[in-house]
C-alpha cells in the first residue's frame, strides 16, 4: 500500500504532476498502453487471462483541494482563492505549504487576547502571511497562480487508525495501484488516473472516450459522519450523525447529486460482498458527485458504480481512515474483478 507516498505528495487541481509521477513509477512493470493525455490523465490498461472480453474500467482521482496565491498586499501577505470545496471555518490558523518549493505559511487569525469574533470570516477576507516585510518581497519569491496545500503529514495513530492529507482521493489511488500490482483478473482492467475531478470532474469528460469500457467504477474516499453531534440531539452528546460510519466496511452508493446507480450493478455488488462475507454500507445522501457521474453518460451510456473507503474529516487538512475499511475495500474490488461478466451488465 502506497498510502503515506500519496497523501503526502501534493496535487491541488491542475497541478498532479508530483502524484502522477509516484504512480508511474509503481505501474510500470504491471500495465500497458500507459498513456497521458492533453490534460493531465493517467491511464492504462491491465490486461486478463483472457476468459472473458469484458474491460472494466476504474478510476480514481489523483488531485486534492487546496488554494491558489491571487494577489500581494503592501505587507507582504496574500490574497489567495480556494480551489475545490473548503470550509471557510476551518481556515484561520491553519498552516499550508506554499509553490513547489512548499514554502511555510499560516492563515492570519486575530488572537483571542485581542476580543473574539462572533462572525466566520470568509475566504475573500483572510491572508496567508509568509513573513514577508513588503508587496516587492511576496512578489519575488511566490507568483500568482501559485498552488497552496495544507501543511499535514501522515501517521498511524493507532493499530486501526490512519491520519493524512487528501484521503480524498488518493486512498483510491492506493486500491486500484494495488489492484495492477496483483495477478491479472479473468476480465481486462482499464485504469484511470484522473484530473481536476474537485472542481468539475473535468479529467473524468476525456477517459471514457479513450478506454471504451463495457462497465465503469470509482474508486473515492467518502465523509464519515460517524462523531457526537450535539446539534442534532443537545441532550445526548452520543448520538452520531446519519451516514457512513469507520469500521462498517466499504460504501456503496445508491445515489447522489450526479449518479443514480443502476438497480442490478448495486445488486451485484450487494450480493458479491455477502457472498465473500465483506461488511458493507450504503451511501445514499443526494451531496456531492464522483468522477462516476460523467462515466454513466458518456459513449451513449456506461452502467456505472462507485465503491469507497469511508473518511472522517475530509476535505480538511487531516482525514482518518480505519485499516478494515481498507482492507475490506480492496477485498470487494478483487472478488468483482473475479466474479463479473456481461451477464451482470445486461
Amino acid at each position: 500500500m502506497l498510502l503515506k507516498e500519496l497523501s503526502e505528495a501534493i496535487g491541488v487541481s491542475g497541478d498532479e504532476s508530483a502524484v502522477r509521477k509516484i504512480i508511474l513509477e509503481a505501474i510500470k512493470d504491471h500495465v500497458s498502453d500507459i498513456h497521458i493525455d492533453a490534460v493531465g490523465n493517467l491511464t492504462c490498461i491491465k490486461k486478463g487471462t483472457g476468459d472473458s472480453n469484458l474491460r472494466v474500467m476504474l478510476a480514481a482521482h489523483m488531485d486534492e483541494i487546496g488554494f491558489m496565491v491571487t494577489g500581494h498586499e503592501s505587507n507582504g501577505t496574500l490574497r489567495f482563492t480556494n480551489v475545490g470545496g473548503i470550509d471557510d471555518r476551518i481556515l484561520p490558523g491553519m498552516r499550508v505549504k506554499v509553490g513547489e518549493e512548499q514554502l511555510s505559511g499560516v492563515i492570519m487569525w486575530k488572537p483571542i487576547h485581542m476580543g473574539r469574533d462572533q462572525n466566520v470570516k470568509k475566504l475573500k477576507d483572510l491572508r496567508i502571511d509568509m513573513g514577508f516585510t513588503s508587496k516587492s518581497a511576496a512578489e519575488g519569491k511566490v507568483k500568482r497562480g501559485t498552488r497552496i496545500a495544507f501543511d499535514s503529514t501522515y501517521a498511524e495513530m493507532s493499530d486501526t487508525m490512519l491520519r493524512g492529507k487528501a484521503f480524498d482521493d488518493r486512498v483510491g489511488c492506493a486500491l486500484l495501484l494495488d489492484i495492477l500490482q496483483g495477478a491479472p483478473y479473468p476480465v481486462d482492467i482499464a485504469a484511470a488516473f484522473t484530473v481536476q475531478e474537485e472542481i468539475g470532474l473535468r479529467g473524468a469528460q476525456v477517459v471514457s472516450e479513450r478506454l471504451q469500457p463495457d462497465i465503469a467504477f470509482a474508486i473515492e474516499g467518502t465523509t464519515a459522519h460517524d462523531v457526537p453531534n450535539p446539534v442534532a440531539n443537545p441532550d445526548d452528546m452520543n448520538t452520531p450523525n446519519p451516514g457512513c460510519k469507520l469500521g462498517a466496511g466499504p460504501v456503496l452508493t445508491v445515489l447522489d447529486a450526479g449518479l443514480i446507480v443502476p438497480p442490478h450493478i448495486l445488486k451485484f455488488l450487494r450480493e458479491t460482498a455477502s457472498s465473500n462475507v465483506i461488511p458493507y454500507q450504503l451511501k445514499t445522501v443526494r451531496g456531492g458527485r464522483t468522477d462516476a457521474a460523467m462515466f454513466h453518460t458518456a459513449n451513449g451510456g456506461i452502467p456505472s458504480g462507485v465503491i469507497s473507503v469511508p473518511c472522517r474529516y475530509i476535505h480538511s487538512p487531516t482525514a482518518f481512515l480505519n485499516k478494515h475499511d481498507y482492507k475490506h475495500t480492496l477485498q470487494l474490488l478483487q472478488a468483482m474483478l473475479e466474479n463479473i461478466t456481461f451477464d451482470v451488465i445486461r
